[in-house]
């Protein structure tokens, strides 16, 4: 590892007795069972080390998609783009989005709310379809994240190199895509057993590369049948696979980077975790992450009248329905509670300077 020294990091702003975790209880509970339960099954096909067709692989779905995003604009401006289509990609882009912010996310990385077993599977499923990674994987690696965040065993901090603007420049990179490439895995037995020992999500997470399929197949059938044509097809799989897979990945990684470097923070957390206003409605509320990161297990992160969180709003629309359940919705006390002080705001107002 090529940290800085933990001590450059950015010191805690936590009043003196107070203690604010940046880890969910759901972290702490996974890691007691893995010592409990040292023989735990592989929710994944590969191993605890990436091998060189599993980086192949990574890099073309990271490479086709993107090209096909900056394909889109001139493909647009020259034949235009269909309602269909449009419609293929928003749909599917929210589907899968939804499936990372309220399934893998708030629900079986933090437990934010406890789900109904049907909900549960269609979370898995719909989050596995985003293609982003097996859900035990994805688990794993959100929760070291919060372990270490912006520290010594993060694996994405955007913070990695140091402070200068080349360090960070090559921290972003790291933190949005470079991370994926390395060969060490999080250890999946030690950072999420408690999804391992669910066989139904272990059977799920194992068959990741059939939701993949099934991701980039459905908008090209669709696509296909709704014109009885084979250029429907085509552009049905370009715009709701292809260019939605692109969209969706950058702005899920821009949580990892440039939510980590920028952003408002108007809540104490031990790390640089800021607010991005602007990522809000395409990351379902994700980009209020200065909140997530002071309260990790909050169903809710824009707690703010004012700020989109559709990821939020389902979950309340589940529970009215009964489908989720105890649901921890951040009371207002609570959420003041976790504010930064005028002290406080005034010496993490001096870091982003210090930084660049």
């Amino acid at each position: 590892m090529r940290f800085r020294r933990p001590g450059t990091f950015p010191q805690s702003t936590y009043p003196t007795g107070e203690r604010m975790t940046s880890s969910s209880d759901v972290l702490d509970e996974a890691t007691q069972q893995s010592r409990s339960d040292d023989t735990a099954p592989s929710a994944t096909l590969g191993g605890e080390r990436k091998r060189s067709i599993e980086q192949i692989t990574l890099l073309a779905f990271i490479v086709v998609p993107f090209l096909a995003l900056l394909a889109a604009v001139p493909l647009a401006w020259g034949w235009g783009v269909s309602w269909l289509d449009l419609g293929l990609l928003v749909f599917f882009y929210f589907l899968g989005c939804h499936g990372i912010t309220i399934g893998f996310h708030r629900h079986f990385t933090h437990g934010s709310f406890k789900a109904k077993r049907p909900l549960k599977v269609a979370l898995a499923i719909a989050g596995s379809m985003a293609v982003e990674g097996p859900l035990v994987r994805w688990v794993a690696d959100h929760r070291k994240h919060h372990k270490f965040s912006d520290a010594e065993g993060d694996p994405h901090s955007p913070w990695r190199y140091g402070e200068t603007i080349p360090a960070l420049m090559k921290g972003l990179w790291w933190a949005h895509i470079g991370w994926m490439f390395d060969e060490e895995q999080t250890p999946q037995d030690k950072y999420a057993p408690d999804l391992i020992k669910d066989p139904t999500l272990r059977r799920i997470s194992r068959l990741f590369v059939l939701w993949t399929a099934l991701s980039l197949a459905l908008p090209a059938l669709i696509g296909g049948l709704a014109t009885m044509s084979w250029w429907g097809a085509f552009t049905g799989f370009f715009w709701g696979s292809l260019v939605r897979v692109a969209l969706l990945h950058h702005v899920t990684w821009s949580i990892n980077s440039i939510c980590h470097a920028v952003g408002k923070r108007p809540f104490k957390s031990r790390d640089r975790s800021g607010n991005v206003w602007w990522l809000a409605v395409l990351s379902c509320g994700e980009s209020w992450h200065n909140l997530h990161h002071a309260d990790p297990t909050s169903a809710r992160h824009g707690v703010e009248r004012w700020q989109v969180d559709s990821s939020a709003r389902l979950i309340r629309w589940f529970e009215q329905l009964g489908w989720a359940y105890d649901v921890r919705w951040p009371s207002r006390s609570r959420i003041d509670s976790r504010r930064v002080t005028t002290d406080g705001a005034a010496r993490r107002g001096k870091e982003p300077a210090k930084a660049a």
